[in-house]
């Protein structure tokens, strides 16, 4: 199935501020959702894709659109 991936401000902040091969290597697993390493999150709304020692907090808005809320190193992409 076919997704439309939506970036909040901060996460496209966050890519924009990585290295190239490091954006590529997060934005690549986005594409791929809802495949790898994908988790539901306890205690509060939405998903969790984890690629490496990076996160990505994301949610299905429906059937065919999926919100990126945030992305950050493991550990600190929770805090917020």
């Amino acid at each position: 199935m076919e997704y439309n991936v939506r970036y909040s401000k901060s996460a496209e902040k966050y890519l924009d501020s990585q290295p190239k091969s490091v954006r590529k290597r997060i934005m690549d697993a986005i594409d791929e959702l809802p495949d790898g390493d994908v988790r539901k999150l306890k205690g509060r709304e939405g998903y969790r894709l984890t690629i490496g020692g990076f996160r990505v907090l994301f949610d299905y808005v429906n059937n065919s659109i999926i919100d990126v809320i945030t992305i950050g190193p493991r550990g600190d992409v929770y805090k917020k």
